[in-house]
C-alpha cells in the first residue's frame, strides 16, 4: 500500500497527524492486524460521532416543528 495515500487517507478520516503516523509506524513494520483494529477503532470513534451528531440534528428538528407548530397556532 502506497503509505503516503494512506497517510491522506487517514488524515481525512479525522486522525491527527500524530494517530495517522503512529497506525503507519505499525504498518509497516509488519504488525497489519494491529493496524486494523486502531483503524477500527477511530472507525467506531467515528460512528460514535456521527450518532452524537444525529442525535443533535434530531433535537434541533424537534425544537423546529414545535416553534412552526406554534407559529401557525397563533396565526388562527
Amino acid at each position: 500500500m502506497d503509505l503516503e495515500k494512506m497517510k491522506t487517507n487517514l488524515t481525512d478520516a479525522g486522525c491527527d497527524a500524530r494517530e495517522a503516523d503512529r497506525i503507519i509506524r505499525v504498518y509497516e513494520s509488519g504488525s497489519r492486524r494491529d493496524a486494523l483494529q486502531m483503524m477500527k477503532q477511530n472507525r467506531c470513534r467515528l460512528m460514535e460521532e456521527l450518532h452524537e451528531s444525529g442525535r443533535k440534528v434530531d433535537c434541533m428538528d424537534f425544537l423546529i416543528r414545535s416553534t412552526e407548530k406554534e407559529m401557525k397556532q397563533a396565526d388562527y
